[in-house]
């Protein structure tokens, strides 16, 4: 049975429930797009905080399922997976947009055009760490949503509507997919996760476990193999090589070293690891 709620995300019920329809299974990808920038006028992204709040109190009858910030991997849920959120518009009479699957899980990525986080400029979604995205996804497809856009995969601010493709295919569309709205977020979208098969998992290297893994105090021949790579790579802020199988403030320090060294800069620098950063350091399997 997939979990009700994202394991993870921080649980903030807003008690209004209701089921969907049924059919096929759907994820929408929104984002906040709470200011208006420009490539002249870039804009301070809004505190995650902000949003979180909004969400759970005056914001409700729009909130999604989960609120997602890609800078850090926080999420915050405000339904179960089962009910029909409100962040799509419904129009009397056609599709009931919010309804029209097994599930309609609503994603709203904290993210607009040009935001603007410790001094850095972000175009588009896909260009911000991403922290998150993959256990977002595995929850997403525990619900049986597949890996597939119906109308393509997002990569411009760009609608197009097709209703008999909506009602009949299960995947992820983009709020610019869905029938009776005119929002054309989120613009762009990251790529699906790449499965066991397809993902060199059996290679060499370590597959990344997903950030919740990094608690301080796991015991693991994989930590004591990252901390080899850390030190390999010019990234040693070990005090002691004793218990290096076990995750403590070393590990933090020497990694968020080997985020700085891959250019990530703030938030996006600090613990614990995302994929693009674990794939890189290329931790050797036993």
């Amino acid at each position: 049975m997939a979990d009700l709620w994202m394991p993870g995300a921080d649980k903030h019920d807003i008690g209004d429930h209701a089921p969907t329809d049924g059919g096929p299974a759907k994820a929408i990808a929104h984002v906040t797009w709470d200011r208006n920038a420009t490539e002249a006028k870039p804009q301070d992204l809004v505190p995650y905080a902000n949003l979180r709040s909004y969400f759970s109190g005056g914001g409700r009858a729009v909130a999604p399922h989960v609120l997602w910030d890609p800078f850090t991997g926080h999420m915050a849920q405000f339904v179960p997976a089962n009910s029909r959120s409100k962040s799509l518009v419904d129009t009397s009479g056609g599709t009931r947009t919010n309804r029209a699957g097994s599930v309609v899980l609503q994603i709203e990525a904290l993210f607009f055009p040009y935001c603007q986080v410790d001094g850095k400029v972000y175009e588009s979604l896909q260009d911000t760490p991403g922290r998150g995205w993959d256990e977002l996804h595995a929850w997403v497809k525990s619900w049986e949503v597949p890996d597939t856009w119906p109308m393509g995969r997002p990569t411009a601010f760009t609608g197009h509507r097709n209703e008999k493709v909506w009602e009949t295919n299960a995947g992820w569309y983009a709020h610019a997919h869905v029938p009776e709205n005119d929002h054309t977020d989120p613009g762009t979208w990251f790529a699906f996760p790449k499965t066991k098969e397809h993902s060199g998992e059996d290679g060499e290297y370590e597959p990344f476990p997903g950030a919740v893994w990094f608690t301080m105090g796991r015991r693991s021949l994989v930590v004591a193999r990252m901390h080899d790579r850390l030190v390999a790579v010019g990234c040693n802020q070990y005090r002691s090589t004793r218990d290096k199988d076990v995750i403590g403030s070393g590990d933090v320090a020497s990694y968020q070293a080997w985020q700085r060294k891959c250019g990530f800069t703030g938030s996006a620098a600090t613990w614990p690891p995302g994929k693009t950063t674990w794939d890189l350091l290329q931790v050797p399997k036993s």
